[in-house]
């Protein structure tokens, strides 16, 4: 009966359309009707059939359901993928229509962008004042200190940096340290809260975190403060901080546990409403790091939590290099 409904699933051209896509990236129906040119209800049914043969996945996120291809164990979905894209190189036709199909994705990932860089933009000088009303700063960075420890942090990355917060505590802790944000905005608030440090010991840098501007094995610690639930999709961030990082290095990450406040969508931009750990360490696990016990700050109406994990002595990358834009 299983191969009966792989073979049915595959029997249509719209399925093989969403495989494509969800090859790329997670969606949503309505961003998936979006990108096809078709109605939700007719791509929920499609989506439905397969679900059914186990080529793709639910995951439910508030009142939001994504859709991603298939990840459970003995999923046939790696090789379908495979054949899908041989099938692209040889057909003309099947090419041009997951060609146009990318097209219509990159306009998806246009507009979460710029829903995220507009937020950035408006909020750039009360950042500060609005990551208070969800949890207590002091204690969070505390936990933080407590996790890192007193091992040294040599070339420490502040991904996201916003307004410098994190940059400036551990200033004095790391060799250098290098804080990255997308937007102009929250970078020229952060060079004002850290002009009092001295020269040369952080460096600001404009660029996305889901592409790094920097040489493999560059850094000895990545730091993402509150910043990974604006991704949209996590697992290509993860990869890039394990690209750039190098072996033995660490990777601390603060943010919330998984939470029901949908509104945080629309009000702050976050493209995922928290990690539950089980989440956060097949995410750490796929970026080949290995994860050490969460730490959680119970305290306010969201739960913020440290993950830290380390990157294998053992690992290695292979040699590439873009410089990156600095800020002026």
């Amino acid at each position: 009966m299983r191969t009966e409904m792989l073979f049915r699933a595959l029997a249509d051209l719209t399925r093989l359309r969403v495989l494509r896509l969800l090859g790329e990236m997670e969606l949503s129906v309505g961003e998936l009707a979006q990108a096809l040119g078709q109605s939700q209800p007719r791509v929920s049914r499609h989506v439905g059939i397969l679900c059914d043969a186990g080529l793709a996945e639910r995951r439910r996120e508030g009142s939001w359901i994504f859709l991603r291809t298939a990840t459970s164990h003995g999923s046939l979905g790696p090789e379908v993928a495979a054949l899908l894209a041989r099938a692209e190189s040889v057909d003309d036709a099947f090419a041009d229509q997951c060609e146009a199909d990318r097209l219509k994705l990159a306009e998806i990932r246009a507009w979460r962008e710029s829903q995220a860089e507009t937020y950035f933009a408006d909020h750039a000088h009360d950042w500060d004042e609005l990551r208070r009303l969800h949890s207590s700063e002091e204690s969070v960075e505390a936990a933080l200190s407590s996790a890192l420890g007193e091992r040294p942090l040599g070339r420490l990355l502040d991904t996201g940096t916003g307004t410098g917060r994190m940059a400036e505590l551990f200033a004095m802790r790391a060799d250098h340290i290098v804080a990255l944000d997308k937007s102009l905005a929250m970078l020229r608030v952060a060079r004002a809260k850290l002009q009092h440090l001295p020269p040369g010991q952080v460096e600001l840098m404009q660029g996305d975190f889901a592409e790094l501007p920097f040489a493999d094995e560059s850094f000895d610690t990545v730091l993402f403060h509150q910043v990974l639930h604006f991704a949209q999709t996590p697992a290509t961030v993860l990869a890039e901080a394990a690209r750039v990082m190098r072996p033995g290095g660490r990777i601390a990450i603060v943010d919330f546990a998984a939470h029901q406040r949908e509104e945080l969508r629309e009000r702050h931009a976050h493209a995922r409403l928290g990690f539950a750990d089980e989440q956060m360490d097949d995410l750490l696990c796929a970026a080949g790091f290995a994860p050490a016990a969460p730490v959680a700050l119970d305290g306010g109406e969201l739960v913020v939590k440290v993950w830290l994990a380390a990157r294998p002595a053992t690992a290695s990358a292979s040699p590439s290099a873009t410089l990156g834009k600095k800020v002026s």
